[in-house]
């Protein structure tokens, strides 16, 4: 019997992620989202998930401890992706990740100070755009960085942009649209091909029935 080991990414993502994989024919033996416990049994014989941070989940598959995952497009793009095939987009927790800065406030010339938890898509991004830049890195209230003078600008995820207005700020430039993807890791792909192409068809099923 193939074992596999699906990861799956706490909060928004896992909620929008759950019907999916139930219209698949998976689901856990538990309730994942009242469970303090990291790995749970399906209904699927040999398959379990393991539920985690979304800035893990792209590190568990590339590295073969979880065959599949459920990672957010900014995730992805910030790690990288090597040794992960991503073969369906879920439609699901979509979002924009965007510039933002203080409300009618210019950009200054020159080289500028910007916060975020995306490191390397930021510096790609300005790179792109000729700009200098100083990075600072950041895990959580970024819209902060920009009213106390820690940054000029911030790269971030922008949902409805409520927090950004909350706080002054607006956002400015797109980066790219973020949904949440089906991902593999590359060996298992080749080792448990059967199995992980069955769930992969299977849930695309889900996702095509869902946006009829």
């Amino acid at each position: 019997m193939t074992e596999l080991t699906i990861a799956l990414t706490k909060g928004r993502i896992l909620e929008e992620t759950l019907p999916l994989l139930a219209a698949a024919d998976l689901y856990p033996l538990e309730d994942i989202e009242k469970s303090r416990k990291l790995t749970f049994e399906s209904n699927q014989p040999g398959v379990r998930f393991v539920v985690l941070r979304g800035v893990d989940v792209t590190t568990y598959v590339e590295f073969g401890a979880a065959d599949i995952g459920v990672s957010g497009k900014d995730m992805l793009l910030e790690h990288g992706g090597n040794g992960i095939y991503e073969p369906l987009d879920l439609g699901i927790a979509r979002c924009q990740l965007m510039t933002a800065g203080i409300k009618g406030r210019e950009t200054p010339k020159g080289r500028i100070k910007v916060a975020t938890k995306f490191v390397n898509v930021a510096k790609k991004y300005y790179a792109e755009k000729a700009q200098q830049v100083d990075i600072i890195k950041l895990y959580g209230a970024m819209e902060l960085a920009p009213i106390i003078g820690l940054a000029d600008e911030i790269v971030d995820i922008v949902d409805t942009g409520n927090t950004l207005r909350a706080n002054g700020l607006e956002p400015r430039e797109h980066i790219a649209d973020i949904s949440s993807r089906l991902i593999v890791n590359k060996a298992s792909m080749k080792m448990k091909h059967a199995a992980i192409s069955s769930i992969i068809e299977k849930v695309a099923s889900a996702v095509a029935l869902r946006d009829k």
